[in-house]
């Protein structure tokens, strides 16, 4: 690490703050490629001999760099290069998981952990529009890239409309995909509403994380072109390894 970064040196000339300089040089060391997943960043100490800047300066760099999942910390050990997050747009186009991990040059992969009717699904009933108690067919997916789980995903819809669905083996075949080919019906849009919240024991023994950590909740409602519900989801999708995209526009 040293070697990589004798040429460099922060601009005490610029307006620019030098915490904001250090973590943009560190940043792009990262993307660069030479500093790599798992690798061990020099102490706070070094680096403000390197730098020739104050800890508070050293800190705010690297906490930032934490907090947006560049680097992690292990107590006793140091600060290491974390596993890049996977960025989804999911929040701007309906697409099919394993087409995106694709295009990511990740390969997906499903596990269905159940696949049943119920009648205890009374939120799903709410936002399908249905009767309290209503049959309801679940679907329970922990969905993959190289080898890793990164959602876990309940997915439920009206059992009288879509029972047959309960024969489909959904970890090679797609949700959407087959309702239109079996009902002749497709997905219109989707509302999907993002908030953090801790993973509980079940969660965090499927997603491999530590009870307690962040993962991000998101619920959806699939709608057709006549508005009517036929999808409600409910997907948790690790904290350390997913980011999410939204474009916006003045008009």
């Amino acid at each position: 690490m040293e070697n990589r970064m004798d040429d460099f040196k922060l601009d005490r000339d610029t307006p620019v703050p030098l915490y904001y300089q250090l973590k943009q040089y560190l940043i792009g060391q990262i993307r660069g490629g030479k500093l790599k997943v798992g690798d061990m960043l020099p102490t706070e100490f070094d680096l403000c001999e390197k730098f020739g800047v104050s800890r508070p300066t050293v800190r705010q760099a690297m906490s930032e760099m934490v907090a947006e999942g560049y680097l992690y910390r292990h107590k006793g050990r140091g600060t290491f290069v974390s596993k890049p997050k996977l960025e989804g747009r999911f929040f701007q186009k309906l697409q099919s998981y394993n087409v995106e991990m694709t295009q990511k040059g990740l390969e997906p992969a499903t596990e269905v952990l159940n696949l049943k009717m119920v009648e205890d699904a009374e939120d799903a009933c709410v936002h399908l529009g249905l009767e309290p108690q209503s049959k309801c067919i679940l679907l329970e997916r922990l969905r993959f890239a190289d080898g890793e789980p990164m959602v876990y995903l309940e997915t439920f819809m009206p059992y009288d409309r879509f029972g047959e669905l309960l024969e489909v083996d959904f970890s090679t075949l797609n949700l959407y995909q087959e309702l239109e080919e079996r009902f002749h019906i497709k997905i219109y849009r989707a509302r999907r509403v993002l908030e953090a919240i801790a993973a509980n024991e079940v969660e965090a023994k499927l997603l491999q994380i530590k009870e307690g950590e962040p993962i991000c909740y998101v619920t959806t409602v699939a709608y057709t072109k006549d508005e009517i519900a036929v999808e409600y989801s409910r997907a948790r999708y690790r904290g350390d390894r997913n980011k999410f995209s939204i474009d916006l526009y003045t008009e």
